[in-house]
């Protein structure tokens, strides 16, 4: 008898012994390999929930930003893509105010339709260059398409803004209080009081388009819009420009460098048939090759022999990846990017802090402009007739120094024909012989790139950003790890 209780027991723990203990919360059966499960991509399930976490973690850590005045010198000048505004007067704020505010402001979008091939529905997090690369296209699209002096009717009054008069060494004081018009003199601890909409300078108040010319560029600037919207199929939303990025090794979720983003952007536009007579050049190791432009934006070039009576010449964005310094920027390049802001055919330059990228338009004595993608914001339906505009215009300007300003950067021009495109190599020549480095950030050669043992022309180039060091500093570079690739002058 005790020889059965002896055998029942040890078959029982027999049965129990397979069976591994999870905690406190039962047992569970020992888990074996599943060649079958790893073959259908169970780690992909890990990813999708990875993704899932740092989706929420990051609609919720870009949907909201802390307010903060930005301080404007009243009596230095704000340069602005080319043009300058001195804010010591009404009519000066205003022009300013409809210089920022009309340019396309692209930031993280949630609840778009999930990426091909990943259940990503939000960049939040890791779109930040995509979006400034699509701020710059944009940007380069308006001077393309709109009227020289065109400007949003109803672009947004400045918020959170203060004008002051301080020396340009000083520091500028980090808060402030906002006017209630532009303009209107009164000390920073004056009361605001806001005006009777019949008492408000006619500056101030928004604008209807009043003329077909502006209803027209109404109908073209929405246009414009929904090529970036966040849908699959429009040519230059984040949809697109991720699935044109695989070919570069890249995919959702990752961070793109400014280098990286300007080749995606040239296969966008020569992928779409949406925008007319626009061709976009990238340089290469820091170098514009003159023939090659010439022969991207007049295809008769390529015949054999070329046709020199060709009147055919295409509008042109050229992008030119640089790298000014190795941990930082180079002091010396600063006066230079200054002088490459002022220019008409300057669309501005993507780069911004690391892991942190800006959208920079202008500058003002020792800060940097910009425009910020690290707002996240609802997807806007940009199919539905008449889709509102205001999330795409941005009307608090951020300033930021230039010793901030990450060395690695995308600095656009544009150039509507060819003689615009000869003003323009004259012109950013002139804004280059600036600094008083060996070497200027970039170059303008005759002839094409194959002349130089360089194999093939920019158009179908994707490698790296030349990097500018200051003398001395060539063996610290070498220590660096960044997303973009760099070669040594």
């Amino acid at each position: 008898m005790q020889e059965e209780l002896v055998e029942n027991r040890r078959q029982q723990q027999q049965q129990q012994q397979p069976m591994e203990r999870q905690g406190s919360f039962g047992l569970r059966p020992p888990q074996t390999p599943d060649p079958g499960r790893e073959a259908v991509g169970e780690p992909d399930e890990i990813d999708k929930l990875k993704a899932k976490l740092m989706s929420a973690w990051n609609n919720v850590k870009y949907g909201w930003t802390v307010k903060s005045k930005t301080s404007f010198n009243k009596m230095s000048p704000v340069s602005v893509l080319g043009h300058s505004y001195l804010l010591n007067s009404e009519d000066e704020v205003e022009r300013f105010r409809l210089a920022f505010v009309s340019r396309v402001w692209l930031t993280y979008r949630r609840e778009f339709p999930p990426m091909e091939g990943s259940t990503w529905t939000t960049d939040c997090g890791w779109g930040c260059m995509l979006r400034s690369g699509q701020m710059l296209l944009a940007q380069g699209l308006l001077v393309h398409l709109m009227p020289r002096d065109w400007a949003w009717p109803d672009a947004q009054q400045l918020t959170d803004v203060d004008f002051e008069v301080f020396r340009p060494n000083s520091p500028a004081r980090a808060g402030g209080v906002p006017i209630p018009s532009f303009g209107s003199p009164r000390g920073s601890n004056t009361p605001v009081k806001s005006l009777p909409s019949d008492q408000v300078p006619k500056s101030s108040q928004k604008k209807r388009p009043e003329c077909a010319r502006d209803r027209q560029a109404e109908t073209v600037h929405h246009g414009l819009v929904t090529w970036f919207g966040d849908q699959p199929l429009a040519p230059f939303g984040v949809h697109q420009l991720v699935e044109i990025g695989k070919s570069s090794g890249k995919k959702a979720g990752d961070w793109y460098g400014p280098s990286i983003v300007a080749h995606i952007l040239r296969k966008a536009v020569a992928k779409t048939c949406v925008v007319q007579n626009l061709a976009l050049y990238v340089a290469q190791d820091c170098t514009v090759y003159k023939e090659d432009v010439a022969r991207l934006c007049d295809p008769s070039l390529c015949q054999t022999p070329p046709d020199p009576s060709s009147e055919t010449w295409k509008s042109v964005i050229i992008l030119v990846p640089v790298r000014l310094g190795g941990e930082a920027l180079n002091p010396s390049y600063i006066e230079c990017v200054k002088n490459i802001l002022k220019l008409e055919c300057c669309i501005g330059i993507i780069g911004g802090k690391p892991k942190h990228s800006l959208y920079f338009v202008g500058f003002q004595d020792e800060q940097l402009l910009y425009l910020d993608p690290h707002y996240c914001q609802p997807v806007v339906d940009v199919t539905q007739i008449n889709f509102s505009l205001e999330s795409f215009h941005c009307s608090s300007p951020k300033k930021m120094p230039f010793t901030r300003m990450d060395p690695s950067c995308t600095i656009g021009f544009y150039a509507k024909n060819k003689k615009d495109f000869e003003s323009l190599c004259s012109a950013v020549n002139v804004a280059l012989s600036s600094t008083q480095e060996k070497y200027p950030i970039f170059t303008f050669v005759e002839g094409q790139s194959q002349d130089y043992g360089l194999e093939g022309h920019s158009s179908i180039h994707s490698g790296p950003a030349a990097l500018i060091l200051p003398p001395g500093k060539l063996g610290q570079s070498n220590n660096r790890r960044h997303s973009d690739e760099f070669v040594f002058l």
